[in-house]
């Protein structure tokens, strides 16, 4: 079965298009915390966002009677967040700078963690590029281009999602007469694809939402939306003139489906379908 690359996922073309500092080094090692071994955070985060990544953890344990509540404000407080900094941006451009994070990915299922962290950073207004492995080994780097604010939005609901993903991976038993790594692969692309199509649907609605709003200058929030697009599209280009779109992923898997699914049930914050604690997926 042949699913197309997810629009955005793409290789830089005979390696030709080097980031203006001419290094591909990931900004700081990752660490060996799996919830934490993405920070694509540099600078110390506004309050809301703290308060966002408290709710967070909060529901991230299912011990936690307030977990479901947790998931909920939190994700309707991180979509709110990137059309309010949007806005209050347009007004005080040093409030929120276009910035670009290089990023290692380990394994295991390094490849799937790229495609996981490009659904969300193209959700969020960001760029990515996938650069290929980092040095010899199965980790993966990418370049995320973006507004600092969106940067963090996607550091806080990657670390989620991808804690969800591998749960609910662990949580599965591969039908009998299927391969195991194929079967496990296939359900990844169906939870990621899923869970992606999710979090576009809740940005759209946070725009839709604001149509009628307008910063101090005067301008509508569609319209500074659509710049800081420009803007982050812009800066990507310069970085990587060669880059090229990544062809087709073929699986050979069955998983998808039931990936699928539980990309439906994963915690995004909003309508939960089957759910009733916010820690793990139901197999």
């Amino acid at each position: 079965m042949t699913q197309p690359l997810e629009h955005g996922l793409i290789s830089d073309a005979g390696r030709g298009g080097q980031p203006p500092n001419g290094t591909r080094q990931a900004d700081r090692p990752p660490t060996t915390s799996l919830a934490r071994r993405t920070n694509v955070s540099t600078t110390k985060a506004p309050a809301k966002l703290e308060t966002i990544r408290a709710l967070l953890a909060k529901a991230e344990d299912p011990r936690t009677p307030e977990a479901e509540l947790a998931w909920k404000r939190a994700f309707e407080m991180m979509v709110k967040y990137g059309v309010e900094q949007a806005m209050l941006n347009d007004a005080n451009p040093a409030s929120d700078a276009p910035t670009g994070r290089k990023i290692v990915l380990d394994n295991p299922w390094a490849m799937e963690r790229v495609r996981l962290i490009n659904r969300i950073a193209l959700a969020l207004g960001c760029e990515l590029i996938h650069l290929g492995r980092d040095g010899g080994g199965p980790a993966r780097r990418v370049h995320i281009f973006g507004y600092a604010s969106d940067l963090q939005r996607v550091e806080l609901l990657y670390t989620s999602l991808l804690l969800q993903m591998n749960s609910g991976l662990a949580a599965q038993s591969v039908p009998p007469g299927h391969g195991a790594r194929a079967w496990r692969r296939s359900w990844l692309l169906g939870f990621i694809n899923r869970v992606g199509d999710r979090i576009e649907e809740a940005e759209r609605g946070a725009r839709d939402e604001a149509r009628g709003e307008t910063t101090a200058t005067g301008r509508s929030a569609a319209l500074v939306l659509a710049d800081r697009k420009a803007v982050v599209s812009r800066s990507y280009q310069q970085a990587y003139p060669r880059a090229r779109k990544g062809g087709t992923t073929t699986m050979t898997g069955n998983g998808y489906g039931a990936g699928w699914m539980a990309g439906s049930r994963a915690d995004i914050g909003g309508k939960r379908i089957g759910r009733t604690t916010a820690g793990s997926i139901a197999a």
